[in-house]
């Protein structure tokens, strides 16, 4: 095991394996419910289920021989909404090109990520933009959340109003949703997994959704949607804002996660620990160039490998291990298919509470960042597009420096997003005649 360097991180395999079986708990609901999110692009289920296990596997396993770090990599919540609900329903893109704009970014992300630009990015743009932008997205999956279970409906007087909790199926989102916050409040170890647990049980006895008929079974194909990226569709000017925001958000989404991940054990301090951060951030766009292939939404560091860290977990072979308990995910799938909708969607809610509280961290008293970080996040549920929330943030941002004459606080990395931002936000707002201005 001198491959890990167990004995000059201060850990032993017992403790690797504590720390990888914590983690697992706490993030194996990715399995099943981003199966539910991507199947509503009109993605076969069972294939999802089989490629979101196997991409968990390939990336966390690669992450921990690569890196040497206890980070567990899967689909990331948030991008995966965003890839159904902005990019295939919103904005009517063909789920094959939405996973060609996926490939398209990750092969960026993951070009930059051996260069300098990484550290750039973090020196340039300010914190408070980029927890706004963590904050945004957990406000719009959370609003996804309780619209899809029902416990939100649109309304022609109100344009939207609270459900009937008195049909069965919201009632059990709504049990599902108490459980999770209670679990979470109470620290409990794979909360998530077993608020889902209790939930799906509670639907099947007492018949609001049909039973299991079969809990294992081999995997089944994932040739439906493997390879079935277009890549060329997604090379279109049209789409250049939905692969923009993918990039802004996934590397946001990495570098905060790995900041918050490598700070509750000092992973990334040193100089070695610098190199770490930066093979994990080359493992991530590597691993989501890889998903893409295979037919699921952008790869990400997991925020829950921070339990694992807690339980002692300082190494690769923590990920080793949580890739390796994985496996076992792809023999269950008849169960995970047969999970209630209703029980998995308050997790969307769960995780949409935990990432707006990155809003605590914000300086509001700088009126530049008070608006910036409002509009950012409001719009974003509002108009069903973090495109929208991502780029009015910058430009507003911009503005009211500009405006107050703060001219140290508009580098060249805000600049740049700025004017990459009105580039967006005209795309996204005003296809017709930006395609028109493009074309002629």
């Amino acid at each position: 095991m001198d491959i890990f360097k167990l004995k000059q991180n201060g850990t032993t395999i017992k403790t690797e394996l504590n720390a990888a079986l914590t983690t697992f708990l706490a993030m194996l609901y990715i399995v099943p419910v981003n199966a539910l999110i991507l199947s509503d692009a009109g993605m076969p289920k069972e294939a999802l289920l089989v490629a979101t296990a196997l991409i968990t596997i390939i990336a966390t396993i690669f992450n921990g021989l690569w890196a040497n770090t206890p980070v567990a990599l899967s689909t990331g919540m948030g991008l995966n909404a965003y890839f159904t609900y902005s990019m295939v329903i919103g904005m009517q893109i063909p789920w094959q090109t939405a996973l060609g704009a996926i490939f398209i970014s990750s092969a960026v992300f993951t070009i930059l990520s051996f260069t300098n630009f990484r550290l750039w990015i973090i020196k340039n743009i300010p914190l408070d933009l980029r927890c706004a932008i963590s904050a945004g997205i957990g406000a719009f999956i959370c609003f996804i959340g309780l619209s899809q279970m029902g416990l939100i409906v649109s309304s022609p007087a109100t344009k939207v109003a609270i459900g009937n909790v008195a049909d069965p199926k919201v009632l059990i989102g709504l049990i599902g949703v108490i459980l999770m916050i209670i679990f979470w409040a109470l620290k409990i170890r794979g909360g998530f997994v077993l608020a889902i647990a209790i939930t799906s049980i509670t639907a099947w006895v007492f018949g609001i959704y049909e039973i299991p008929q079969s809990i294992v079974s081999m995997p089944v194909s994932i040739a439906p949607i493997f390879g079935e990226l277009d890549i060329f569709s997604a090379l279109q000017i049209s789409l250049l804002p939905a692969v923009l925001t993918l990039f802004v958000t996934h590397l946001f989404d990495s570098i905060g996660t790995l900041t918050g991940v490598g700070n509750r054990a000092n992973l990334f301090s040193s100089s070695e620990g610098e190199k770490k951060l930066a093979r994990n951030l080359e493992s991530d766009a590597i691993a989501s160039m890889a998903g893409a292939t295979i037919g699921t939404s952008t790869v990400t560091a997991f925020a829950e490998s921070a339990s694992g860290v807690e339980a002692g977990g300082r190494t690769g072979l923590t990920a080793v291990f949580i890739g390796i308990f994985f496996i076992f995910t792809l023999f269950f799938l008849p169960l995970f298919g047969a999970i209630p909708a209703n029980a998995i969607y308050p997790v969307l809610v769960m995780v949409g509470i935990l990432m707006f509280s990155e809003l605590g961290k914000i300086n509001y008293t700088d009126p530049a960042i008070c608006v910036s970080t409002f509009l950012t996040v409001i719009l974003m549920p509002l108009t069903y597009s973090i495109t929208i929330g991502l780029s009015v943030g910058f430009i507003s941002y911009f503005i009211v420096k500009l405006a107050l004459r703060r001219w140290e606080d508009l580098n060249l990395g805000v600049i740049t997003l700025a004017v990459i931002s009105l580039f967006a936000f005209a795309a996204s707002s005003m296809p017709d005649l930006f395609q028109s201005i493009i074309g002629g």
